[in-house]
């Protein structure tokens, strides 16, 4: 058994504690159980079904990942349970991510499914089964830190999904085990193979979940009336129409449809109220990076703030992002005013900034924000770019 696990549970014997596996027919969570089934607990699957229309070639996604669910939990010999939350899905996140779309911008939907489902549907429902301990397979950990619990990052840094956890709370902490989340994904297909799982060799799940290998456009399309526009240049040339504002975001390269002499053409604003995507030529134009932001809707994982201001850290402001030195200036009426030593890249808003800091040798997630504007790009204040800041 790991330590974190261990200190976890308090010297109680696994034998008598239950412990509830979200899975999700993956290797990760498969994992999870088969680890925890080995030291000694006794372990629940629980598969949840939140989205139940059939993709482009007529396959339910869902039903597939729970044939793996049954594989896995038949060969660890365990009790399964299929779960639905289909509509606490639909009002809590789906609503979210089309309206958020409706607005140009282009949202996570992943750190709203973790904060509304599964770490508040799925966990009430793991309790009510009799569960003294919810697992997940996610790549983070969980430890008693300074005298509370803490959300820290997954030892696979390549894999590391705190980011995508900074809502949570520590008394939902208090009650989830994260196993592998200690272990390299190379370990983990290791377990996997060892145990002879159905899923060792299945492929990651990658995109968003009710899209699945759908085409994204036609997909969203079937909720949102897309009118075309612009692409225009920052001193208004036209150079070329665009499909819908909100298939757009900053910083993209790819999929502009734009050629011509010279460097590739970057999404560096999008202009809602004229329907205008504002494009510029070269990775490191001055448009896109800044060095502040405003970020509102704070997080914190310790339920408050507790720390003095000005307060220097660390942050993403995106998932794959390395992590960033900041400071975190001032806390206004839940606005937060956040500087970095470095220029950032394409600051999008109603993206998550998400803030680290270090404890006792732990890479401590604080907890997290939505950015609300970023501040005065590198163009708009006339300034070249320290190109030997440039991460």
């Amino acid at each position: 058994m790991d330590k974190l696990t261990k200190a976890k549970i308090g010297g109680r014997n696994p034998e008598d504690l239950t412990i509830v596996v979200g899975m999700s027919g993956g290797v990760d969570s498969s994992v999870t159980a088969a680890l925890l089934k080995e030291w000694g607990f006794n372990v629940i699957g629980l598969f949840m079904k939140n989205w139940e229309e059939e993709d482009e070639n007529g396959v339910c996604q869902a039903s597939l990942e729970y044939e793996d669910v049954i594989s896995v939990c038949e060969k660890l010999d365990i009790p399964y349970y299929s779960v639905e939350f289909i509509k606490e899905y639909r009002d809590n996140v789906f609503s979210h991510f089309v309206e958020e779309y409706k607005a140009g911008h282009t949202p996570n939907p992943d750190i709203l499914c973790n904060r509304e489902i599964k770490f508040k549907v799925f966990f009430d429902k793991a309790m009510e089964l009799g569960a003294d301990f919810m697992a997940t397979g996610h790549y983070c950990q969980s430890a008693f830190v300074q005298g509370e619990n803490r959300l820290i990052k997954g030892l696979d840094t390549n894999k590391d999904q705190s980011y995508f956890l900074y809502t949570n709370k520590d008394k939902i902490l208090e009650k989830v085990l994260f196993p592998i989340g200690g272990m390299e994904k190379s370990e983990v297909r290791d377990v996997a193979t060892k145990y002879d799982l159905s899923t060792a060799a299945k492929k990651d799940s990658t995109g968003i979940c009710f899209i699945g290998e759908r085409n994204f456009k036609n997909f969203l399309s079937n909720y949102i009336d897309f009118e075309e526009g612009d692409f225009v240049t920052l001193d208004g040339e036209v150079v070329g129409s665009h499909s819908g504002l909100s298939f757009y975001t900053l910083g993209q390269r790819k999929g502009l449809g734009l050629g011509g002499p010279g460097e590739p053409w970057y999404v560096v604003q999008k202009d809602n109220k004229q329907n205008r995507v504002i494009v510029e030529r070269g990775e490191f134009h001055p448009a896109m990076y800044c060095d502040d932001l405003t970020a509102t809707e704070p997080s914190w994982v310790s339920g408050s703030f507790p720390y003095e201001l000005p307060l220097k850290c660390s942050a993403k402001v995106r998932y794959r992002q390395k992590d960033q030195e900041c400071t975190i200036e001032s806390i206004n009426d839940g606005e937060l005013k956040v500087s970095f030593k470095n220029p950032q890249r394409a600051v999008t808003p109603r993206q998550s900034i998400v803030f680290y800091i270090e404890m006792e040798g732990h890479h401590v997630c604080l907890g997290g924000a939505l950015i609300k504007d970023p501040g005065p790009s590198y163009f708009e204040r006339n300034l070249e770019l320290p190109k030997g800041r440039i991460v």
